[in-house]
C-alpha cells in the first residue's frame, strides 16, 4: 500500500503567539505561552474500487460525511467522501492552555468515486489532503462540519470550510469551494467567502465565478443595512484545479 508523507511537519506553535496575533486582550492568567507537539502522519492510499463508500475506509480511519449525486454527466450517482483517521495518538492533551482539550489533530481525506458503468463498483477519481487542512490551533473551531461540509450539487461539489476563534482573534469566515469534473479533471469553478469582524462588526462577501470570470464584493457593517457592491473581471489565467488551492483556510484568490 503506497504511503505518502504530510505536509505538516513535526512542529511546536507558540500558544501566546496563536492569541495575540488576531488582536485580542488575554486575562493575565493566561498570558503564558504552552508549546503543543503535533506529530508527522502518513497518509494511507485508498482503494482504486470498491462496491460501496465504507469499502475506501483504510484500516484506522472512519467515513465521518459523504454525499452523492452525478459529477460525470453519465446518469449514475457518484460519492465524495470525508475520510478522518481515528488515532489516539493524534489526540493531544491541552489542559493547560486554552482551547479544546483534549486537542483532536486528526488529519482527513478528501476523496471522489464514480460509479462504474457496471453498476457494481465505484472507481477512485480522487485523493486530496490538503483543501480540508488539519487542525493545529487548539482555541480554533474545527473547520469542517460534518452536517454541511460537503454537498454534491447540479453536478458540482462543493466543500465548505469555517474559520472562527475562541479566543485572541476577531475574524470569522466561512469559504465555499465549488468544483465541477471538467476535461477529466476537477477544476474549481466557483468561491464565495464571508468574512466578519467581531470587534467592528465589519462585513465583506466575495464570490468569483471563475466560468464567467466575474467576481461581486460586497461590503457592509452588521449595525446597519447598508452595502456597498463592487464587481470587476478577473485576470485571464489558467484554470485552477482541487490539487491548486492547497490548504482552503489560506487560499488567496488574488494571488
Amino acid at each position: 500500500m503506497r504511503r505518502a508523507q504530510s505536509r505538516t511537519p513535526l512542529f511546536k506553535v507558540p500558544l501566546l503567539l496563536w492569541l495575540t496575533l488576531g488582536g485580542g486582550t488575554l486575562p493575565a492568567a493566561d498570558a503564558r505561552a504552552q508549546d503543543i507537539a503535533i506529530a508527522d502522519v502518513s497518509y494511507p492510499g485508498l482503494p482504486k474500487r470498491a462496491a460501496s463508500a465504507d469499502g475506501f475506509v483504510p484500516t484506522g480511519w472512519v467515513l465521518e460525511a459523504q454525499a452523492s449525486g452525478d459529477l460525470n454527466q453519465d446518469g449514475m450517482d457518484d460519492l465524495a467522501l470525508v475520510i478522518r483517521q481515528k488515532s489516539p495518538a493524534n489526540v493531544i492533551p491541552n489542559s493547560e492552555g486554552l482551547g479544546e482539550d483534549p486537542f483532536d489533530t486528526n488529519p482527513r481525506i478528501l476523496a471522489v468515486a464514480f460509479r462504474e458503468k457496471s453498476g457494481t463498483d465505484y472507481a477512485l477519481q480522487l485523493e486530496d489532503h490538503a483543501l480540508i487542512p488539519r487542525r493545529t490551533n487548539p482555541v480554533a473551531e474545527d473547520p469542517f462540519d460534518k452536517d454541511d461540509g460537503i454537498a454534491i450539487r447540479r453536478g458540482s461539489m462543493q466543500v465548505r470550510l469555517r474559520w472562527f476563534l475562541s479566543a485572541g482573534g476577531w475574524e470569522t469566515f466561512t469559504a465555499a469551494y465549488t468544483f465541477r469534473h471538467r476535461h477529466g479533471r476537477f477544476e474549481l469553478i466557483g468561491y464565495d467567502r464571508d468574512e466578519l469582524h467581531r470587534g467592528s462588526g465589519a462585513t465583506k462577501a466575495v464570490s468569483i465565478n471563475y466560468l464567467t470570470g466575474k467576481v461581486k464584493v460586497t461590503t457592509g457593517n452588521i449595525q446597519d443595512d447598508a452595502t456597498k457592491v463592487r464587481q470587476k473581471n478577473l485576470p485571464r489565467r489558467r484554470d485552477l484545479l482541487i490539487g491548486d488551492i492547497g490548504n482552503g483556510l489560506q487560499f488567496d484568490p488574488d494571488r
